[in-house]
């Protein structure tokens, strides 16, 4: 079994900036990405930003250039720099990784979400 925990939401004004975290625990053998999504009441969850074991980041256009994704692999960690908030980042934003276990094929995982909320 794998376990997302995410921390680091909270309120913040507009302008300001939030740092999420998303730690990977259990039984991993590899991860092959990790990433971001959000939903915000009566929306479908959407993606935020991504990063591939080898490097690859994806960001959707509605944060590029505010949002940074990066990862610590020792740690199975990776993190969300996001500044330059919006009244309309305000969601919950949920840890999404692709992990492979000691046997079977890679597997889709989510974190419970954290809450972000942008005051305008």
């Amino acid at each position: 079994q794998v376990q997302l925990v995410e921390s680091g939401g909270g309120l913040v004004q507009a302008g300001g900036s939030l740092r999420l975290s998303c730690a990977a625990s259990g039984n991993i053998f590899r991860v092959n990405a990790m990433g971001w999504y959000r939903q915000a009441p009566g929306k479908q969850r959407g993606l935020v930003a991504t990063a591939t074991s080898g490097g690859r980041t994806d960001y959707a256009d509605s944060v590029t250039g505010r949002f940074t994704i990066s990862s610590d692999n020792a740690k199975k960690t990776i993190y969300l720099q996001m500044n330059s908030l919006k009244p309309e980042d305000t969601a919950v934003y949920y840890c999404n990784a692709e992990i492979r276990g000691s046997w079977g094929p890679p597997r889709n995982y989510w974190g419970q979400g954290t809450q972000v909320t942008v005051s305008s």
